[in-house]
C-alpha cells in the first residue's frame, strides 16, 4: 500500500501573527515581509501514555517541559507533535483535552494517533458500510475523517438478537446507549444491516469488550460482512487496526494489555474456526511510514510553515537536522526510530513501560533518561548552540 501524508495542516494566520507587512499604501501590489524568527532545525515527537501522562494526569514535569517550546506569548518556537497509538476520540477533541491538562495550546494538527492513517483509506471506503470498533467514540472518528456509513460495533450488535450469548450476565454493559436508553429491539437500523455486507472493520482503539467484539468480528468476517449467513466467497473482507501494540502504561503501576493483545485473541480463535489465516493490516508504530507522516505534519505546523514559504533557502528550510522520538515502549517508540534512521534520534524514558537502570537490550535507544522534562532539557541543550534558544 502506497501511504502518503495523512494530515493536512491549516495555516491560522490570526491566532499566530509571526510576521509583519509593511507598506506606503494599502493598495501597492508588492509588500516587503519580515520574518520574526525562523524555523529550529529540530523537532520533538512525544508519546503520550507513559511519557506525558499517567491515566488522566500529567506526568512529572510534563507540563513544565512542553512550555518551555513556547515563547512568552504563547507562540510555538520548537516544532512539536504528540506520536502515539493510542485514540478513540478525533484529534480535535484530543488536542483540546490535552491543552485543559497541560495547559498550554495545542492545535489538532498536532496530535497524530494510532487511526490518523485510516483517513488514507477513505477514498476506497467512502461510501460502504464499516463498523469502527474500540473504546470512546470510534464511529465518530471515522465520520470526521469523512466516512459516510459507518456504524460502532455497540450499534451494529445492538440488531441482531442473541449474536452476544451471555450478554444477560454483563450487568456493566446496561448502562450503554444501545442496551438501556434506546432498547435495541424498539430501533429501527440506520442501514439495512441484514441485507447489506460490511465492507470493512476498523479497529480504532483499545476493545473493552472482548468476548463479544471477537464473537462479532468472527461472524462479520467469516460471512463475508452478513453475520449469520453462508459467505458467497472465500475472500475476507479486509480489517485494519489502528496499532498493534502488545502492552502500554496507563494509570496503573504495571502495563496494561493493548490493542496488540486483542488482535492475537481474534487471530488465535479465528484461525481455529476458520480454513484461511486472518488477514489484516496494522497501522501505528512502529511503522516507518508514521514516522515520515509525523515529519512532514512537523515541517507544515504554523508558524513555521509561513516562514518556510518566504525562506531564501526553500530546499534548506524543508529539512530537519535532527527529529526526536521521546517515548517510553522500545518495541514500539524506539524500534520505529530506529528502522526509519536519519533524522529520527530515540530518546527513552523510564517513566512508562521501561523501567529499566540500563538500556533495553533488543531495541536500544540513542539515550536514556529519567523523565521527558529531561529530555527537553537535553534537547535544548543541545540544540542551543546553534538555534539560539
Amino acid at each position: 500500500m502506497k501511504f502518503r501524508e495523512a494530515l493536512r495542516v491549516s495555516l491560522d494566520r490570526t491566532r499566530f501573527p509571526f510576521f509583519e507587512v509593511r507598506s506606503r499604501s494599502s493598495r501597492l501590489a508588492s509588500q516587503s515581509v519580515k520574518l520574526r524568527s525562523e524555523r529550529p532545525c529540530f523537532g520533538i515527537a512525544f508519546d503520550i501514555d507513559g511519557v506525558i501522562l499517567g491515566g488522566n494526569a500529567p506526568i512529572g514535569g510534563s507540563r513544565q517541559a512542553l512550555k518551555r517550546l513556547y515563547d512568552e506569548c504563547g507562540t510555538l518556537r520548537v516544532p512539536y507533535v504528540f506520536l502515539t497509538n493510542g485514540g478513540g476520540i478525533p484529534e480535535t477533541k484530543r488536542a483540546r483535552q490535552l491543552s485543559a491538562l497541560l495547559e498550554v495550546s495545542i492545535l489538532p494538527s498536532q496530535v497524530i494517533q494510532g487511526h490518523s492513517p485510516f483517513r488514507l483509506l477513505l477514498n476506497r471506503f467512502l461510501d460502504k458500510l464499516i463498523v469502527a470498533v474500540g473504546k470512546g467514540e470510534p464511529a465518530q472518528v471515522m465520520s470526521e475523517y469523512g466516512y459516510r456509513r459507518v456504524l460502532s460495533i455497540d450499534e451494529y450488535a445492538s440488531y441482531f438478537d442473541n449474536i452476544d450469548p451471555v450478554s444477560q450476565y454483563k450487568t456493566w454493559a446496561s448502562k450503554t446507549t444501545y442496551d438501556a436508553d434506546m432498547k435495541s429491539k424498539a430501533m429501527v437500523p440506520r442501514y439495512d444491516v441484514f441485507s447489506e455486507r460490511v465492507q470493512a472493520a476498523f479497529i480504532v482503539s483499545d476493545p473493552y469488550d472482548w468476548s463479544r467484539d471477537i464473537q462479532v468480528l468472527c461472524d462479520i468476517l467469516r460471512s463475508g460482512g452478513l453475520p449469520g449467513k453462508v459467505a458467497e466467497h472465500g475472500h475476507q473482507l479486509p480489517l485494519y487496526f489502528a496499532a498493534d501494540d502488545l502492552e502500554y502504561q496507563a494509570a496503573f503501576p504495571s502495563e496494561r494489555l493493548g490493542m496488540g493483545a486483542f488482535r492475537i485473541a481474534l487471530e488465535s480463535i479465528f484461525n481455529r474456526i476458520h480454513p484461511n489465516a486472518l488477514e489484516y493490516t496494522s497501522f501505528g508504530k512502529p511503522n516507518s511510514f508514521v514516522f515520515k507522516n509525523a515529519e512532514n505534519v512537523l515541517k507544515k505546523l504554523p508558524p513555521f510553515s509561513f516562514i518556510d514559504s518566504y525562506a531564501d533557502n526553500h530546499e534548506k528550510s524543508q529539512s530537519f537536522k535532527t527529529l526526536y522520538m521521546i517515548g517510553d515502549n522500545p518495541p514500539v517508540d524506539i524500534k520505529g526510530a530506529k528502522q526509519v534512521g536519519r533524522p529520527w534520534f530515540s530518546i527513552l524514558t523510564r517513566t512508562g513501560v521501561f523501567k529499566g537502570k540500563s538500556n533495553h537490550a533488543e531495541f536500544p535507544a540513542d539515550l536514556v533518561v529519567d523523565t521527558v522534562e529531561e529530555a527537553v532539557d537535553f534537547i535544548l541543550k543541545k540544540e542551543s548552540d546553534s538555534q539560539g534558544l
